[in-house]
């Protein structure tokens, strides 16, 4: 065993993974409920002719350990792309090896390769052990902020205008 995580870009081989990384993610937020995506819809925004996001997987030794699923977004007031962390993951078991200390590193390594201005992402509230990750890294919570959300039928709504 070389204890070495590697942190890599997904593949199309991934997605089987990646989709029982999403749902264990869901579990552990007690949102198994809401959970659509399917290996088939994630093939196409992941891998499709036009990639909507893009996936890093966490391993050791060969087994995959967690993921990141991630995307670019834009800051009017920097007028710089950013990368804005959907979802992190680390199996329950491979916590505390490194892992998502690693790919947040990756990702912050490809926001300055990419000129990106800022990396973002939202944490529950009673998620302690992130919260307590992420201060350690030097994360700052953005306490003015809060997120919206229009989907489902009111986002049909909002469209018809």
């Amino acid at each position: 065993m070389t204890d070495t995580i590697i942190i890599r870009e997904a593949t199309p081989a991934d997605l089987v993974t990646i989709h029982s990384f999403i749902l264990a993610l869901a579990d552990y937020e007690k949102l198994a409920h809401a959970v659509k995506a399917e290996p088939e819809t994630l093939a196409r925004y992941l891998f499709g002719p036009r990639p909507m996001a893009e996936v890093l997987i966490a391993e050791l030794d060969g087994t995959a350990l967690g993921f990141a699923l991630f995307f670019h977004n834009f800051s009017t007031f920097e007028g710089r792309p950013g990368l804005y962390l959907e979802d992190l993951f680390v199996l329950p078991q491979a916590r505390g090896l490194g892992a998502g200390r690693a790919l947040l590193a990756r990702l912050a390594a490809l926001a300055i390769e990419r000129d990106c201005a800022r990396l973002e992402w939202s944490v529950l509230d009673w998620n302690a052990p992130a919260i307590a990750l992420y201060r350690a890294i030097g994360a700052q919570p953005m306490d003015e902020w809060t997120v919206q959300r229009v989907d489902g039928a009111a986002l049909v709504a909002l469209a018809k205008g």
